[in-house]
């Protein structure tokens, strides 16, 4: 009795084990990759650390709650969470209320706090996702009930945030809408038919902008442009490459002194490999396994269609950010950017990863 007790409390230690070792990582790693970069710009070392500590304990607050919230309580309101997602979507264009940093708006600012509207669209996708998924059934093998539907709500919110403009984001939606899709019944030659018809349309966007077609040119051939384009990216190797087996040890990386732009978010990886070397890097990509892992067993074995799908898909949007992000600082893929869930510096994304742990360790719990 008193273990069932506890599952129903929702602590699912294989799931929430190395989702805390990656938060208590993550500080570490954002106060060293930060430091020196917050002191010279900010007069205080310990401001990026202090921010993340703060969302930090916002976070695990609202995973907390999660696992208290009925799971169904999501599907409900599914649709309220698309139109707010929308709305905030829409209000990040608008000059004034949309914070813009380096060319892009992608961002809500209040009160010192930014807020990223993309990251509540991508969770209030996943839930309308496996709302809709569920409901449908059989009917997802099917054009015009199953398909057309969910591909005019993901094209639509695809549509705003390329706007922003972030197309990174829009491809990562892409993918992992074809996945959901192809898990929840629909048919494989229906989705391809669709992504060879978008496929002249990704290649017109990164054509047609110019500083895209510099970041495929530096991802095929950095050192060609090593001063300018290119710079980045070598730099992480520079970074990877230093840090060897065993890393340069904490807080001794070179390349977080204004070499690596923003090493405390996008790129914090590359300071992970060159502090605490090949060993921190697997112990990192391990504990990120497990998670995925965990969450894909807990789709599984969940007790109805619904809350599978939603568990997939909340796992799938973390392992698919994890993916690219270790693609993007190994050179694996070109540069976008996109924060390393847990470890990166960034309230949105952290706080919107916990909360969705916190509906996983619910399901898990409901099993």
């Amino acid at each position: 009795m008193a273990r069932s007790n506890k599952t129903k409390a929702g602590f699912d230690l294989v799931l929430l084990i190395p989702v805390l070792i990656l938060i208590g990582i993550g500080l570490v790693m954002v106060y060293s990759a930060s430091s020196n970069v917050a002191d010279f710009r900010l007069n205080d070392s310990y401001y990026y650390l202090k921010k993340q500590a703060f969302f930090c304990f916002l976070g695990l607050g609202l995973m907390v709650l999660a696992t208290k919230i009925p799971v169904r309580l999501y599907g409900r309101l599914s649709y309220p969470l698309l139109g707010l997602s929308l709305v905030l979507l829409c209000m990040v264009l608008i000059p004034g209320i949309g914070h813009r940093v380096g060319g892009a708006s992608r961002w809500i600012k209040i009160s010192g706090f930014s807020f990223q509207p993309s990251e509540l669209a991508k969770f209030s996708l996943a839930v309308y996702m496996a709302y809709s998924m569920a409901k449908k059934g059989s009917e997802m093998a099917t054009v015009t009930k199953g398909l057309l539907p969910h591909f005019i709500v993901i094209g639509t919110f695809s549509a705003f945030i390329l706007l922003q403009p972030d197309l990174g984001t829009v491809v990562i939606l892409a993918i992992w809408a074809f996945i959901l899709l192809f898990v929840g019944g629909s048919r494989l030659w229906h989705l391809s038919s669709i992504v060879l018809a978008c496929v002249p349309l990704l290649i017109l966007l990164i054509t047609g902008s110019e500083y895209r077609v510099r970041r495929w040119w530096a991802f095929t051939d950095p050192w060609k442009d090593p001063t300018g384009i290119g710079f980045q990216i070598i730099h992480s190797f520079l970074a990877f490459g230093s840090g060897g087996i065993l890393g340069t040890g904490l807080g001794n990386s070179k390349q977080k002194l204004f070499y690596l732009p923003e090493p405390h978010t996008d790129f914090i990886f590359s300071i992970i490999g060159e502090e605490l070397g090949m060993i921190g890097v697997l112990a990192i990509v391990g504990l990120f396994a497990v998670i995925i892992v965990r969450g894909i067993q807990i789709a599984l074995s969940a007790k109805d269609l619904y809350t599978s799908y939603l568990a997939f898909g909340l796992t799938l949007l973390i392992g698919l950010q994890v993916l690219v992000n270790m693609g993007v600082v190994m050179g694996l893929l070109p540069t976008k950017g996109l924060t390393l869930p847990f470890l990166s510096y960034g309230g949105s994304s952290l706080v919107i990863a916990l909360f969705s742990v916190g509906i996983l360790l619910n399901i898990a719990s409901e099993r």
